[in-house]
């Protein structure tokens, strides 16, 4: 019979730890104290509370619900245990087995760390794709309009009846041979000198300054106008808010509160200011864009070119430029478009035939 080991005894009436000498039998411990006294607990009444780590003491009880209780700090202790009364083994850890028990719980953390990576690249997308699909126009209308009011706070819109009404026919050509779409589509320009553009939920699409004046042409404008059409026309900016917002947002989407829509404005428009659509996003924004010109009989060429002159303007003025940064343009996808526009060869009309673009483009003063 292995022991005997140096343990504390406490009677569970009071907080007074007895020295004691703990001996595992076949059915049961025998603790003898430093007073004489002589205990017996059968192992069928005895549980283990503590002791089940490296380090750790280890802790047996006895009775409720005030428990006797027995410490030791010698882990082999439980291995004496094991060997003696192995009938009752299952009631007590075994130390042999701790490294099997690490290398489970380190096996669950990268199962868990695994799990929680494969939810946020394919399950929340995925989950926010499903909800954007399904959200009702109206909520869209209302959060897009609440970003708005956020992007555009400290800017001056710009007002030019004119202007603004030559950018919109572009728009209408574009529409004209598409499927009627459940928006209402509004273009605003900002007076921002940043070249960059929006696609906010609910049919709206916000211009900078900064990027209408470095449109050449109309039919420039008119890719850039496309692209993002498409991003409204597809939901992406409001799948891709669902993905990144709080779980409150997922709550007013589903629930379509108009007061909860409004209050996730600033939210929303800061997340729109640093979106940064995916590549398969930002390819069938390409896609669709190139179509919706081809469709309108509008050049595609003028689409391409603006993008490369954007890249080219990065390289040197990067603070500029920062339409890259939430609609990364690989060289390989305009190879692409290249490739399906030389395949297109028939006769493009002009747009704004009768108007002077250099005109246009002071749409927010000189």
């Amino acid at each position: 019979m292995p022991g005997p080991f140096a343990g504390s005894y406490l009677d569970g009436r009071s907080a007074e730890r007895r020295p004691a000498s703990v001996r595992p039998a076949a059915s049961g411990l025998e603790i003898a104290l430093a007073d004489g006294t002589r205990l017996w607990w059968p192992f069928r009444d005895v549980r283990q509370t503590q002791g089940f780590y490296v380090g750790e003491q280890i802790r047996l009880e006895r009775g409720s619900p005030f428990p006797e209780i027995l410490l030791v700090d010698d882990a082999a202790f439980l291995a004496a245990l094991h060997a003696t009364a192995p009938g009752f083994g299952r009631k007590f850890h075994d130390p042999g087995r701790r490294r099997t028990r690490v290398l489970w719980t380190i096996g669950a953390a990268l199962a868990s760390i695994a799990a929680g990576a494969a939810l946020y690249v394919w399950g929340i997308p995925a989950a926010a794709g499903l909800l954007a699909s399904r959200v009702p126009v109206s909520w869209e209308e209302r959060l897009g309009q609440a970003a708005v009011e956020q992007l555009t706070a400290s800017k001056r819109r710009c007002i030019d009846q004119d202007r603004e009404g030559a950018i919109w026919e572009i728009v209408k050509r574009l529409l004209a041979p598409q499927p009627k779409a459940p928006y209402t589509f509004r273009v605003i320009v900002v007076d921002d000198f940043t070249v960059n553009a929006y696609a906010v939920p609910g049919g709206q699409v916000v211009l900078l300054r900064g990027l209408v004046e470095r449109a050449r042409t109309p039919e420039e404008l008119a890719g850039v106008l496309a692209h993002e059409l498409q991003h409204v026309l597809h939901r992406h900016a409001t799948r891709l808010l669902l993905q990144h917002a709080s779980t409150g947002l997922l709550l007013v989407a589903i629930s379509g509160d108009i007061t909860g829509a409004m209050a996730y404005g600033i939210e929303s428009a800061r997340v729109l200011g640093t979106l940064r659509y995916s590549r398969h996003l930002e390819n069938e924004a390409d896609v669709e864009g190139l179509r919706m010109l081809l469709a309108a009989d509008v050049d595609p060429k003028g689409m391409i070119a603006f993008f490369e002159t954007l890249r080219a303007a990065e390289q040197g003025t990067a603070a500029a430029t920062r339409y890259l940064t939430s609609h990364p343009l690989a060289a390989d996808r305009v190879e692409a478009l290249k490739q399906v526009a030389a395949s297109h060869t028939k006769a493009y009309q002009p747009l704004l035939p009768d108007r002077d673009w250099a005109d246009v483009r002071r749409v927010c003063g000189g």
